[in-house]
């Protein structure tokens, strides 16, 4: 049984989507980033960034105390490597992969993130930053149309790095991006949407956040962390 402590985040929907994928029983501990459930002891045992998702697996392979995993790109590289699925086992799949779900990790998350912020969060409208962000997505959108034009799925295969990237993608609209410039992407999003376990775990996600605006407390909590947070900042 997997402990699954998540909220309906792209990185949050990463894992659902694994785990329907795979069929693998898991428990989901809703972690409510907006009132400040990261912070909790016993959430930091597991997840010292103070970030979701994290899991803990109760029957890792061989046995022995359950394991703990932070961080979305390593839980889907534990959970490929536990179960055989999604991850090639040849080395020169298993490497393209691997970039793959690291560029998502690396590149696309925060960029679009930092594209979520500037142009949606952030109190202050900074025309730079919006600017900055808007433009280094659509470079990135534009490194993974033409990546798709050689494959259908990012790495060859369907796999963790398809997982990791979708989620990110889902927001296009508010990344000030038009998908219909990217004809390989498109094709792409439409065809992992379309995915019944994409489509179970979005559900899943849905019953559990509702809401699609966050209040300014819940801001305050998300964006005001320091070193020595423990909730929001003064």
């Amino acid at each position: 049984m997997i402990d699954l402590y998540y909220w309906p985040t792209p990185n949050g929907h990463k894992i659902t989507m694994f785990l329907e994928e795979v069929g693998l029983p898991y428990t989901i501990h809703p972690v409510n980033i907006g009132a400040g459930d990261q912070f909790k002891p016993d959430f930091l045992k597991i997840a010292p960034n103070n970030r979701m998702p994290a899991i803990v697996d109760h029957a890792p392979d061989g046995g022995g105390e359950p394991i703990s995993v932070f961080e979305s790109g390593a839980i889907l590289v534990y959970l490929a490597e536990k179960t055989g699925r999604f991850l090639p086992k040849d080395l020169r799949g298993r490497v393209k992969t691997l970039e793959w779900l690291f560029w998502q990790m690396g590149g696309l998350g925060p960029m679009a993130g930092q594209n979520h912020h500037f142009s949606g969060y952030a109190p202050e409208k900074i025309p730079y930053a919006i600017n900055r962000y808007v433009n280094e997505t659509n470079r990135l959108y534009g490194v993974l149309d033409r990546q798709l034009a050689k494959t259908e799925y990012v790495a060859g295969d369907y796999s963790i790095a398809d997982m990791a990237a979708y989620p990110w993608t889902v927001t296009w609209e508010r990344q000030g991006q038009n998908i219909d410039d990217f004809p390989n992407l498109k094709c792409w999003h439409e065809a992992v949407r379309d995915k019944p376990a994409t489509i179970e775990a979005y559900k899943k996600g849905e019953a559990i956040n509702r809401a699609k605006d966050m209040s300014d407390d819940e801001k305050k909590m998300l964006f005001g962390q320091t070193s020595t947070s423990h909730g929001p900042k003064a």
